[in-house]
């Protein structure tokens, strides 16, 4: 079965290089000359460090659109993440449950802070955290808990919270998928103690490289200001709070250069754009896949009544692996770029050397076997993903 895995794995990497050979790319950043003069302007102005103009502009749009009292710009979600737990103080033999379906940076924040990650299954609907399964493992060394925002939808955040509220745990939300998305009315990624962003390439609002850790908890984030300036009170010395600066506490340089800050403020001014064109592929899709779906070729996403889809990915599930394979190859063969997504965490070698083995998620095994991930970019023509859905009914008949 390793073989399996380590197959799986090998085909990642040879679809992933396809990519930049297809006709109709898998993925295209929406970069336009707005954006190119946002880079031009900090260049001109000369000030690229951290902290500069753009980024406390960006933060401020960040904290009224996630109604939340502090953002951080990082250089990364992954590195958001590593400040979250940094803030949370764990120890070594201290407990953080995250799902095996996700990112390999999720785990490595805890283990990064020599926690234990303790993995969990997944529902088969949402492809989000199973509640039931994670209050198994939840245990008296359990400090955190790590929902993960899957393609713009959020777990029960209302059921999480009051399983941890009752065991005084803490709740960091890993929304790298989950700007613009909302949960109950609230933006994803706000529910929780802590929340981490992406804006990588890939993501809605795309910056290169990028995140951003955001909190309500004033105590949290005045720890997180610390963290982020190498642990030293710099940010206290610019308000005028200490005559001088020093080193108060462990940390790390999560600072991104203003000219991120730039890019971010130039996404976001036309994320109504982006978020619309996104939308009006996901339906598109849904529309022309619904037979398939009728006769249980594929499944589409679920997206529950309480949540609101900032439609970061479309994806269908498969019947099983080798069907799911074979239509990534002939996708490939007809030029154009589909992918699967996460190998599970549990069956990787890091967590094989964790003591966990095949079997021991079944969902998430099941799942990552047969999802296919298809093209959802704001330029995707309305002709192109004609020929998508053209594709995969070809595949089928």
């Amino acid at each position: 079965m390793r073989r399996q895995w380590r197959k799986r794995l090998n085909m990642s990497i040879e679809t992933s290089k396809g990519h930049t050979e297809m006709r109709i790319r898998f993925h295209i950043p929406f970069y336009g000359d707005d954006d190119i003069a946002a880079l031009t302007s900090v260049l001109r102005a000369g000030t690229l460090v951290g902290d500069g103009p753009n980024t406390v502009r960006a933060s401020g749009i960040l904290r009224s659109l996630l109604g939340v009292r502090h953002v951080l710009l990082t250089t990364s979600c992954s590195h958001a993440l590593e400040l979250a737990m940094m803030a949370l103080n764990l120890k070594p033999g201290d407990e953080v449950v995250v799902p095996s379906f996700t990112f390999v940076s999720t785990a490595n924040a805890v283990l990064r802070e020599r926690a234990r990650c303790v993995f969990v299954d997944i529902r088969p609907d949402t492809l989000t955290m199973d509640l039931g399964d994670l209050e198994r493992r939840i245990t008296e060394r359990t400090k955190a808990i790590i929902p993960v925002v899957y393609a713009g939808v959020s777990p029960a955040m209302d059921a999480v919270m009051d399983l941890a509220r009752a065991r005084g745990i803490r709740v960091v939300e890993d929304a790298a998928q989950g700007i613009s998305a909302t949960y109950k009315g609230r933006p994803a990624g706000t529910t929780g103690d802590m929340g981490c962003y992406s804006f990588h390439e890939t993501k809605n609002y795309s910056t290169g490289e990028g995140g951003a850790f955001v909190t309500n908890d004033d105590t949290l984030a005045q720890r997180a200001e610390v963290i982020r300036e190498k642990g030293t009170n710099r940010k206290q010395f610019l308000l005028g709070l200490v005559d001088k600066y020093t080193w108060v506490d462990t940390g790390s340089s999560f600072l991104p250069p203003d000219s991120m800050a730039a890019l971010l403020v130039s996404q976001l001014d036309k994320r109504e754009t982006i978020q619309k064109r996104r939308k009006e592929i996901h339906d598109r899709y849904n529309q022309g896949f619904t037979e398939l779906a009728r006769q249980g070729r594929i499944t589409l996403l679920t997206i529950p009544d309480s949540v609101v889809s900032n439609h970061h990915i479309y994806y269908v599930l498969m019947e099983n692996e080798a069907l799911r394979n074979r239509a990534l190859t002939f996708f490939r063969e007809h030029g154009i770029g589909t992918t699967f997504h996460y190998l599970p965490l549990h069956v990787s070698p890091v967590g094989r050397s964790m003591g966990y083995h095949e079997g021991d998620f079944p969902v998430t095994e099941s799942v990552s076997g047969r999802l296919l991930r298809l093209p959802i970019y704001p330029s995707l023509t309305g002709e192109q993903q004609a020929d998508v859905i053209r594709t995969m009914q070809e595949f089928f008949a």
